[in-house]
């Protein structure tokens, strides 16, 4: 009788675990609030990072909407989207209510996005730019941007081609920078490994998911992101890596012990 009843619960809990994997978890956002660099007296550039929303009908518009609303509260100076915007813009991809949703969100510093691979599947290739330009996103494909901040002093934003799918090229990604202080852009996290001799400072990348469902003694990992799997790595050459386990969900509309993730860095340069 009583094994029966361990048994019983065992079950129990199991369904509560699937049913909370595929309809709790995913829908919830947990804001992740970090400092990077040193406090010497100078202001902070409040960067959030977004990742990997994979848009589509079990994480629709009116999931976007509250992230967007939970990143306006922060009061961002720079907001950067590191790819994966739709998860199959074919199958789902209602371009109008996205570019209000994105254009709602607030960063007197600009919005800057990268191409991840789910951005050229799935016929968004054509979409992907269309979107972020009419969300007043600057899509930073090899290229870079100088950003002037409050004090006197500068960051290079550079973003890298989609490393799967695209053709991504460092050295043209670098070719305009001006400032001592460098965030890269890159939606595989692996590509870090190319770039440590570039003298960049940080590195902002999704792609892995975290995984996704993380159940003990099995960690699920996507290409290129196989070295690199979630939040900080210090690297070679003061480099720092982080790596975002993103918001939407791909192939199963679960997530266990990995939840939606926006990344809030106050960033002293």
């Amino acid at each position: 009788m009583k094994k029966r009843f361990i048994i019983y619960l065992l079950f129990l809990a199991m369904i509560g675990m699937v049913l909370y994997a595929f309809f709790i978890e995913p829908k919830r956002i947990v804001t992740h609030r970090y400092t990077v660099g040193s406090n010497d007296g100078q202001p902070s550039v409040k960067v959030v990072q977004l990742s990997d929303i994979h848009i589509q009908e079990n994480y629709p518009v009116s999931q976007l909407e509250k992230i967007v609303t939970k990143v306006n509260n922060e009061k961002p100076d720079i907001i950067f989207f590191t790819g994966d915007l739709f998860d199959n813009y074919a199958q789902y991809g209602p371009t109008e209510e996205v570019i209000a949703a994105l254009s709602r969100l607030s960063a007197p510093l600009g919005k800057y996005a990268v191409w991840g691979n789910h951005d050229y599947g799935g016929a968004a290739i054509h979409a992907y730019p269309e979107i972020l330009a009419a969300a007043d996103f600057q899509l930073l494909e090899n290229t870079g941007q100088n950003i002037s901040l409050s004090h006197e002093k500068s960051i290079y934003v550079a973003g890298l081609d989609d490393s799967l799918l695209g053709n991504s090229s460092i050295d043209d990604a670098l070719a305009n920078r001006q400032s001592p202080y460098t965030i890269l852009l890159s939606h595989e996290p692996d590509e870090a490994d190319n770039v440590l001799d570039k003298n960049i400072q940080l590195i902002l990348s999704g792609h892995s998911h975290g995984g996704q469902v993380k159940i003990p003694f099995l960690t699920i990992k996507n290409v290129m992101a196989e070295n690199y799997f979630e939040r900080f790595y210090t690297l070679a050459n003061d480099t720092t890596l982080y790596v975002n386990t993103g918001l939407g969900t791909t192939k199963i509309p679960a997530r266990f012990r990995v939840p939606p993730e926006i990344a809030v860095f106050d960033l002293y340069v």
